[in-house]
């Protein structure tokens, strides 16, 4: 994937069409704003949503987005798809533009999906190195035991990937439901560890990526911003949030 970081200077020489070594000199004279601020260093990282003007000219003002949406089942968790509708589909024309899915839920997995157009912020957010847990509530075919919470916390090794899963948090609701907290995302996890069971995974509804909390006033199919409140707990870099609801 192409970086959407560069230096200022070369920022400005390409969006202004002017020589690398006529930048300094605007610089000198305070002719360049960058976010808000007058501009001194060449070597100024500029990204993608860094606010930049050059003699009151807007040279770059993207915004990101950052949105929730409770996902329905039997909807896919993709941009477009030629088979079966897509979340961007249930979206309004005007936000969807270079959105893409952050942490994607199976086709007939359901509850809080993430769209964005900040790919830093939805990759810092869905590694597994950044440790953010992701709570699910799992409704499976047969009563659940203690021994899946054991199995659960130590980790199951996976032939496919040659590794062995993180440790799982399960806790058991009810006799056929569990709430299951992870850090990871392999391929099918939940409903592979529930398969080392021979117990079929029937509903999976993921409720929280964080501190974030699915809206419970969003029904199936809806969505809406993310508050400022939200972005903050949840780590964002961010301008400002779009606020259109569906």
């Amino acid at each position: 994937m192409k970086s959407k970081r560069t230096r200022l200077d070369r920022f400005i020489s390409t969006q202004a069409g002017i020589n690398r070594k006529d930048v300094k000199p605007l610089l000198a004279r305070g002719r360049i704003m960058v976010d808000g601020t007058v501009a001194r260093d060449i070597q100024q990282v500029i990204h993608q949503f860094t606010h930049v003007i050059m003699d009151e000219q807007v040279l770059q003002a993207h915004t990101p987005y950052y949105f929730m949406m409770n996902k329905p089942q039997g909807v896919v968790s993709a941009t477009n798809d030629r088979q079966h509708p897509t979340v961007i589909e249930l979206m309004k024309n005007q936000d969807r533009i270079d959105l893409h899915i952050a942490g994607r839920l199976d086709f007939n997995s359901s509850g809080l999906l993430l769209l964005t157009n900040d790919g830093r912020w939805s990759r810092n957010l869905f590694t597994p190195e950044s440790k953010v847990p992701k709570r699910y509530r799992v409704t499976v075919e047969k009563p659940l035991t203690e021994d899946y919470i054991r199995a659960f916390a130590k980790g199951m090794y996976f032939d496919y990937e040659g590794i062995i899963t993180r440790p799982v948090k399960l806790d058991i609701v009810s006799e056929f439901i569990a709430e299951v907290s992870l850090v990871e995302g392999r391929y099918h996890q939940i409903k592979r560890m529930f398969g080392r069971f021979r117990n079929p995974v029937l509903k999976l509804h993921r409720v929280s990526v964080g501190s974030l909390l699915l809206d419970p006033t969003l029904k199936p199919g809806y969505y809406r911003a993310l508050s400022e409140l939200e972005l903050k707990k949840l780590g964002a870099n961010y301008q400002q949030a779009h606020t259109c609801f569906k």
